[in-house]
C-alpha cells in the first residue's frame, strides 16, 4: 500500500495546532507588568507575545521580553542543586540531589542557630521576581519563623514613598492611562523610552493630539530626546528647580486658591518658605535660566490638565525625599487635581488590595529582632557594620547586589569569607552566585503560577504555570515550603500550595476586587482594579486625599525619619528619632563642589547611572545578543571634560573614586554637559572590568534610607 504524502501547508498547520497559548504577566522589576501570552508546544515555551487585548501594555513586549523564551532556554541557565568544590568565585561547582542539597542547608543552619542564634542568618532578595508568590516577599514568612536577621530592602522607592505618604496619602494619584487627556505632560527623572515604554506610548499619543511632553533630566536621555522641551538640572538639584516652579507660580498670581483653600493644609507656610527660592536662586544652583523656569512654571499652572510621571531616579540623591514632597505640592497649588489627565504619578501599587501581612508574617519576628540595610551588606559582611552575632550565612534569591547594590567591592569583600554560608536560588551563576556554597536551580516565568506585582498601572496580571521546568529547577516558593518542613515549622501558611498562596494573597472581598477572583484571573489574564475608568478617574477632584486631614499635607508637623531599632547608630546622618522639616525645601547633594569641596578636587565629576536598554538591572546581561544591542560598557563624557583630560572617543576608560573603580569605553557627546558623566547599570562584573556600583556609596539619603546612586563624585 503507498504511502500517503501529506502537504507541507498541511504538516505545518497539524503542527501550528499543537501549540496552546496562555495567559502570562512579565516578572521583572519594571512598572509596566506587561500581560503576555505564552506560546507552548509539548510542554516547552515557544514564544512569547504581548497581549493584544490589555489595555495599556497593548500587546507590545520591550527588547528584554520579545524573545524571553531564549532566556528560558539559555545554555547557562542552572539546572540542577550544585555544590562549591572550588574557590569563592571561581564558579567551580558539582552536581548534588535537593535531598544532599537541602540537608547541607538545614545542617549549616541549625549549627548556626545553635552557636550564634537565628539572627546570624541574613536573607536577601529584591524585585528579580515581582510575583506575590515567589517574588520579593516570597521568603520572608520562612526567614521571620526563623528570628533571622530582618533586611530592609529600601533599594528603590522608599524615599519617594515616605515624601509621598506625607504629602497625599496611599493614594495611586493620576492613573498613567489617563495621560491621554493631559494637555502638558512633565516627565521627571523618568526615562520611559527604556523603563516605561507603555505610559510612553500613551504619552505619544496624547502629544499627537496636541499635549506638550517635557523632560526633566540631567542628561539627554532616549525619552528627553523625543520631547517638545529637555530641561537638564545639575544631579542632585531637581529640589532646587521644584521649589522655585513653587515660588514663581505664586509670584505669578497662578495659584488656584479655591483649591488652596479647602484641599490643602499649610499654604501660608510653605509661600514664606518658598518666598526667597526664587529662579535666580534656583537658576545659580541647577544650571536651568531663570526664565525657563518662569515658563515652566506658567505653563504648568495654565496648560490644564498638566500631568506629573515621576521617575524613581528623582530619590536617589541626599534631598530626594524633599525634592518629591516638593513637587507632589505643585498639583495642588495649581489645581490640576481637579480634571482627569491632572495630577502626579508615583506608585499605582497603593490602591492594590495585597495583603502583605499574610505573605510577610510579621507577627512571626521575634521582639527585637535587628533589621540592616541590603543597601550596606557590604558593610555588614566586612565587619565595618559591628554586629553581634555576626552574619555567618546568607541566602540570596530575585537579587544579584554584586552588581545591582553599592559599595561592590565591599560585597565581594565579605562574601569572599570562608566563614560565610551562602546559598543562592538563581536561573544563572550570577556574580553573586559565583560565591556561593549551595546553588539551587529557580524556574522562571512560564514555568510556575503566580500573579505579577503592579506597581506602575491599576491592573491585575495573572501568570499560568505553563511550560515544563528544565532539569530540576523549581520554584522558588517550593524551596521555602521543602526548607519550613525540614526545619519543622507549623504554621499553615508553609503548606499552602502556590493557588491557595494567591487565594490568600489578594484581598478578593475589596471593592477594588468587585467581580474578580482567582478565577476570573485564570480566565482573563488580567482585570482592572475598580478604582474609576481612566476617561473619569480624577480621584482628588475635591480633595479626599487619604491623608489624617483628608487634605494634601503641604505642611507636616511631628514627622520623623523612622529608623528601626536598635541598630539607628549604624544609619549616617540620622540621629533617633530625628524630626523631618514640617515644609518640603531643598536640600543639596551630598557629594559635590559645594558641599564637598576638598573631595571634588579629586573626584570633579558628578556621575548618574540609569538603567540600561537591553538589560532589566542585570537581568539579560549575560546574553548575548542583549549584549549586542546594549554594547559594551560604556562611559558617556562631554567633549570639554574628555579634551581636559587627553581622552578621545573610543578610548577605554578608568572611571573611579576612594570606593573603587570599573572601566568602559568612552563616548564622547553632547548629551552630557560638562561636569557629568553617565554610565548605565546592569553589565555583570564578571564579564568586565568592574560595574558602575563600584563606585556607589551605601549612604542613605534624608528620607526612607533611600539609595544615593546619583550622589557620587567620580574622576575619569
Amino acid at each position: 500500500m503507498n504511502e500517503i504524502v501529506k502537504p507541507d501547508s498541511l504538516i505545518v498547520a497539524e503542527a501550528e495546532s499543537l501549540t496552546e497559548t496562555f495567559f502570562g504577566g512579565c516578572p521583572h522589576d519594571c512598572p509596566d507588568t506587561c500581560s503576555m501570552l505564552f506560546d507552548v508546544k509539548d510542554g516547552q515555551l515557544q514564544g512569547v507575545r504581548g497581549n493584544p487585548d490589555h489595555p495599556m501594555t497593548r500587546g507590545g513586549l520591550c527588547v528584554k521580553l520579545k524573545d524571553y523564551e531564549k532566556r528560558h532556554y539559555h545554555p547557562d541557565r542552572l539546572l540542577y542543586p550544585m555544590k562549591r568544590v572550588g574557590p569563592k568565585g571561581s564558579k567551580q561547582f558539582e552536581r548534588i540531589t535537593w535531598d544532599e542539597a537541602l540537608d547541607e542547608i538545614v545542617s549549616r543552619w541549625t549549627a548556626i542557630i545553635d552557636q550564634h542564634g537565628p539572627q546570624a542568618i541574613a536573607p536577601y532578595s529584591y524585585l528579580g521576581n515581582q510575583g506575590l508568590v515567589h517574588g520579593l516577599n516570597g521568603g520572608d514568612a520562612f526567614f521571620n519563623r526563623m528570628g533571622a536577621t530582618v533586611m530592609e530592602r529600601t533599594f528603590c522607592g522608599e524615599g519617594s514613598c515616605t515624601a509621598w505618604l506625607l504629602t497625599v496619602g496611599p493614594t495611586a494619584g493620576l492613573d498613567p492611562d489617563s495621560y491621554i487627556h493631559s494637555k502638558y505632560i512633565v516627565i521627571w527623572a523618568c526615562n520611559s523610552v527604556s523603563t516605561n515604554l507603555h505610559h510612553w506610548a500613551i504619552v505619544k499619543d496624547a502629544q499627537k493630539k496636541g499635549a506638550k511632553v517635557v523632560v526633566i533630566d540631567a542628561y539627554a536621555s532616549r525619552t528627553a530626546k523625543a520631547a517638545d522641551w529637555h530641561i537638564a538640572p545639575k544631579p542632585g538639584t531637581d529640589g532646587a528647580l521644584a521649589m522655585a516652579l513653587i515660588n514663581s507660580i505664586i509670584a505669578q498670581g497662578l495659584v488656584d486658591q479655591d483649591y488652596v483653600d479647602n484641599h490643602t493644609v499649610g499654604f501660608d507656610e510653605l509661600k514664606e518658605r518658598a518666598s526667597t527660592r526664587t529662579p535666580e536662586w534656583a537658576a545659580e544652583i541647577t544650571g536651568v535660566p531663570a526664565d525657563d523656569i518662569r515658563k515652566l512654571a506658567y505653563e504648568m499652572a495654565t496648560e490644564q490638565p498638566v500631568g506629573i510621571r515621576m521617575g524613581v531616579a528623582l530619590e536617589r540623591h541626599y534631598g530626594g525625599g524633599q525634592t518629591i514632597r516638593a513637587v507632589t505640592c505643585i498639583p495642588a497649588l495649581t489645581g490640576a487635581w481637579r480634571h482627569v489627565g491632572g495630577g502626579v504619578t508615583q506608585f499605582g501599587v497603593w490602591e492594590h488590595p495585597y495583603k502583605f501581612d499574610v505573605m510577610c508574617r510579621p507577627d512571626l519576628i521575634p521582639e527585637g529582632t535587628r533589621v540592616v540595610s541590603n543597601l550596606q551588606i557590604g558593610r555588614a559582611l566586612t565587619g565595618e557594620m559591628k554586629l553581634d552575632p555576626p552574619i555567618m550565612s546568607m541566602m540570596c534569591w530575585n537579587s544579584n547586589p554584586v552588581t545591582q547594590a553599592p559599595e561592590t567591592d565591599k560585597i565581594v569583600e565579605g562574601l569572599m569569607r570562608e566563614d560565610l554560608f551562602m546559598v543562592s536560588a538563581e536561573h544563572f551563576i550570577s556574580d553573586t552566585a559565583s560565591y556561593a556554597d549551595i546553588l539551587l536551580p529557580a524556574t522562571m516565568g512560564a514555568e510556575m503560577e503566580d500573579m505579577i506585582l503592579s506597581w506602575g498601572h491599576l491592573y491585575l496580571t495573572y501568570n499560568t504555570k505553563c511550560a515544563e521546568a528544565p532539569g530540576e529547577a523549581i520554584p522558588n516558593n517550593e524551596i521555602f515550603r521543602q526548607l519550613a518542613a525540614r526545619l519543622g515549622f507549623e504554621e499553615e501558611n508553609f503548606k499552602w500550595s502556590d493557588a491557595e498562596c494567591l487565594e490568600h494573597y489578594v484581598d478578593w472581598s475589596s471593592p477594588a476586587c468587585e467581580g474578580i477572583d482567582l478565577a476570573y484571573m485564570r480566565e482573563h489574564g488580567f482585570a482592572r482594579l475598580k478604582v474609576g475608568t481612566p476617561d473619569d478617574r480624577a480621584p482628588h477632584r475635591e480633595g479626599n486625599f487619604p491623608t489624617p486631614t483628608g487634605k494634601c499635607m503641604l505642611k507636616v508637623e511631628g514627622a520623623t525619619n523612622f529608623v528601626a531599632p536598635p541598630f539607628r547608630q549604624m544609619y549616617e546622618g540620622f540621629q533617633p528619632g530625628e524630626a523631618l522639616d514640617p515644609l518640603p525645601d531643598y536640600l543639596g547633594p551630598r557629594e559635590s563642589h559645594t558641599n564637598d569641596p576638598e573631595l571634588a578636587k579629586r573626584f570633579p565629576l558628578n556621575i548618574v547611572s540609569p538603567k540600561s536598554h537591553y538589560f532589566l538591572n542585570s537581568c539579560y546581561a549575560n546574553m548575548e545578543d542583549k549584549q549586542k544591542g546594549q554594547g559594551e560598557q560604556f562611559v558617556m563624557i562631554s567633549q570639554a571634560d574628555a579634551d581636559a583630560r587627553g581622552i578621545r572617543d573610543g578610548d577605554r576608560v578608568r572611571v573611579g573614586n576612594d570606593r573603587g573603580a570599573f572601566k568602559g569605553v568612552a563616548r564622547i557627546t553632547d548629551d552630557v554637559k560638562a561636569g557629568i558623566v553617565v554610565a548605565t547599570l546592569g553589565y555583570w562584573r564578571q564579564l568586565n572590568e568592574g560595574t558602575v556600583n563600584s563606585i556607589s556609596s551605601g549612604a542613605f539619603t534624608d528620607m526612607g534610607h533611600a539609595p544615593s546612586f546619583s550622589d557620587n563624585l567620580v574622576e575619569v
